[in-house]
């Protein structure tokens, strides 16, 4: 259905529950982006949105690895693409997981960024040089995130000194060895993943080992509004002009792991406004719902009421609301809307596809059904 049709059928169906709209079109060409710009392979990171019709709209477009970070995933993910090639991106992982993994989902690529993990990782899929050799063992290291609007350096990851040891220890049992790191979410300038793939190298070249697999992660910002980060190609640019100047690196298989890249225009969602206080619009969807980045990190919103799309009238800046009784169940603002505003009224937001759904709860009672349309074009 073409999306003016969708908009005002949303607009007149609100009836309490969230209505999200599905734009299948800016998946396939997000995929393309990457499938055509990235001289190596493309994973999808499902953590960012593993809603099935999207995990299907990627396999269709030609997508064929996917970033597992749980086993839950994995199970999700083979069930629904039984031939796609998996990978358990998660650093620290239970040994049961590990075992279902590679038993049953045929896994053969694990992450790791401690000694425990390696060990745990090899005891756990047999210690016969047979079955280990069949492994893709990938050590997590520590980069700087301070380009990203969202660190992800504290949690994972070992420090060179760590790294060095760990990298000769698994290079003795994987049949292919690699190395992997993330910039952080959002980051905005492409130096950060030549500063990754820099360090990277170097921790090689020191542990005298062969690198056959190096993942630059995901990172690759969304144009979300107020932030105006450079296209993908740039830093597709940058990624390949570093791997080429790097001894230990140039010679292995390049990896990415887009996760937000690829789902943020997926989702947009309608919502009802339900009171409006002042310059507040209490509306039925938010933090717990499809709205966590802007309710959690006072990210930006694009966000249109659907009251009058062609004539809006004076417009006044306002803070939302969500629909459970917590506090921080709130987006600062300011969010540009027409004064006019009342309860009754629809407000569309654009590009909430990224961890919105994936973080959806029922908290409060909220969201225990939604209704779902496909826009076309």
């Amino acid at each position: 259905m073409p999306l003016q049709e969708v908009l005002m059928l949303a607009r007149s169906r609100q009836q309490g529950v969230p209505i999200i709209l599905k734009h299948p079109a800016a998946a396939v060409s997000a995929v393309s982006t990457f499938l055509t710009g990235f001289r190596g392979q493309t994973m999808y990171a499902v953590k960012a949105n593993p809603c099935p019709d999207l995990l299907r709209t990627l396999w269709e477009s030609g997508l064929r690895s996917f970033d597992v970070a749980s086993i839950h995933e994995i199970r999700n993910v083979r069930s629904l693409l039984p031939y796609a090639n998996l990978n358990f991106m998660n650093p620290i992982k239970s040994e049961q997981a590990i075992r279902e993994a590679f038993t049953s989902h045929n896994v053969r690529c694990f992450s790791f960024d401690t000694a425990t993990e390696l060990r745990k990782i090899l005891r756990v899929t047999g210690q016969d040089v047979a079955v280990t050799k069949t492994l893709t063992l990938c050590l997590r290291i520590q980069v700087e995130s301070s380009h990203a609007r969202l660190n992800m350096s504290r949690k994972f990851g070992a420090t060179a000194g760590e790294a060095v040891t760990l990298l000769k220890a698994a290079r003795m049992q994987a049949q292919i060895l690699g190395i992997c790191f993330h910039v952080g979410s959002q980051s905005m300038d492409p130096d950060a993943h030549r500063q990754g793939l820099i360090k990277a190298d170097n921790i090689a070249l020191e542990a005298g080992v062969k690198i056959d697999w190096m993942s630059v992660g995901g990172g690759f910002p969304v144009p979300y509004p107020g932030m105006n980060p450079p296209p993908p190609i740039h830093y597709f640019d940058v990624i390949h002009s570093t791997i080429a100047e790097l001894p230990r690196l140039r010679e292995a298989q390049l990896w990415c792991e887009p996760g937000r890249a690829l789902s943020a225009e997926y989702n947009s969602i309608v919502a009802r406004v339900e009171a409006v206080k002042k310059n507040s619009a209490y509306i039925n969807n938010g933090l717990y719902g499809d709205l966590h980045d802007p309710a959690r990190y006072n990210w930006p919103v694009d966000a249109t009421l659907l009251c009058d799309l062609t004539d809006p009238g004076d417009l006044g800046d306002f803070s939302l609301y969500g629909p459970t009784c917590d506090d921080d169940d709130f987006i600062r603002g300011p969010i540009r809307l027409p004064k006019k505003i009342a309860p009754g009224d629809a407000i569309w937001f654009r590009n909430v596809g990224a961890y919105g759904t994936a973080l959806r709860t029922k908290f409060n009672g909220c969201h225990v059904e939604d209704e779902e349309y496909f826009v076309t074009g």
